[in-house]
């Protein structure tokens, strides 16, 4: 496999805090399911709570 560039990895914004969020290899399988930056805006999105 080929080396890329860290800027070169695709992105797309957190469904919570909207902020971009990069590729990485543990979401190599499930990119298109992941959804949150994070846990805890995972968590907080399941919660309700805004902020």
């Amino acid at each position: 496999m080929k080396m890329r560039k860290k800027g070169d990895l695709p992105s797309k914004p957190c469904a919570r805090c909207g902020l971009p969020f990069s590729w990485r290899k543990k979401w190599e399988r499930d990119w298109e399911n992941v959804r949150f930056c994070s846990e805890r805006c995972r968590r907080a999105a399941k919660g309700g709570s805004a902020g």
